[in-house]
């Protein structure tokens, strides 16, 4: 039975794998990355830390380390986290094919069956919480658990003119200075940054609906949480919370991504992310 969770939060508290892997240490972070090839995709991922597998997707035009910088250590403390970057995004080098959520799902499923995952909790951030719905729809014998996070599975969930926006849209003016500085920590190739951009915009524009049915079927307990004053309605995260058939909702003061340190937030030192990450794990270890 689903139980209703509205938090509004106030109070502060505190390689080789198959011949198809290889190393790296990741650009200015010291961490040890991996690539695997996956349909064809040179597909960068990081392992972090010991216990049940989780895997962390981070949103549109972000790396690893702007979506998640803030929590991954953290979560690393009682799981094993494994975050990816999707293609054309971070590390990860872009191919001639589409960009979409469903490829972006599959590719995601083969890294995992390629590193002998059987089963993992799916954690994901905006675009990468469409890309999580789409594993739980495609893939599910992988979903233990879901964590969608600022998640949009119709275009009714975000505001009016959003992707009127889109049309002759410009990197300089769309893309926050934030994250174009991420991607270059990762990729110090301009021409990268753009592609990525085009990518994305090019997949926002042509997004459709995800159809209620497919969102009926999904049988993983879920946990969406949501700002109030996300760029995702909050109406959108109690729609998809009562779609979703096992699901807990958490509806966060703050804005898209902040409740968990995503790079653009305006309070760094918000004890909000670890009042969250908190939670998230309580969730998955229920």
């Amino acid at each position: 039975m689903k139980k209703l969770i509205l938090r509004i939060i106030w109070a502060l508290v505190f390689s080789v794998l198959l011949g198809n892997t290889h190393d790296l240490i990741a650009q200015g972070t010291g961490v040890q990355g991996h690539y695997a090839n996956v349909n064809g995709l040179h597909m960068y991922y990081e392992i972090h830390g010991n216990g049940m597998p989780l895997v962390l997707i981070p949103g549109g035009g972000s790396t690893i380390e702007s979506t998640y910088g803030r929590v991954l250590p953290v979560l690393a403390k009682n799981f094993q986290v494994i975050a990816v970057e999707l293609q054309a995004h971070g590390h990860t080098p872009d191919i001639d094919r589409p960009l979409s959520f469903e490829q972006d799902a599959d590719d995601v499923a083969a890294l995992l069956k390629l590193v002998k995952i059987d089963k993992a909790d799916i954690m994901g951030f905006s675009n990468g919480g469409t890309t999580a719905l789409q594993i739980a729809i495609r893939h599910p014998d992988l979903i233990n658990k879901l964590v969608l996070l600022s998640t949009t599975f119709k275009r009714s969930g975000l505001p009016p003119g959003f992707f009127e926006g889109f049309k002759n849209a410009s990197m300089e003016k769309m893309l926050p200075q934030a994250l174009k500085d991420a991607y270059l920590k990762a990729n110090p190739d301009p021409k990268g940054l753009q592609r990525m951009f085009n990518r994305d915009v090019a997949r926002m524009t042509s997004f459709k609906d995800i159809d209620d049915e497919l969102i009926k079927a999904i049988k993983a307990p879920a946990l969406v949480v949501n700002g109030d004053t996300d760029v995702v309605r909050p109406e959108h995260a109690l729609e998809l919370f009562h779609l979703l058939p096992h699901a807990k909702l958490a509806i966060i003061p703050g804005g898209h991504g902040e409740y968990i340190g995503e790079i653009m937030s305006t309070n760094k030192d918000s004890k909000i992310p670890l009042l969250v990450t908190a939670m998230i794990e309580e969730f998955l270890m229920e």
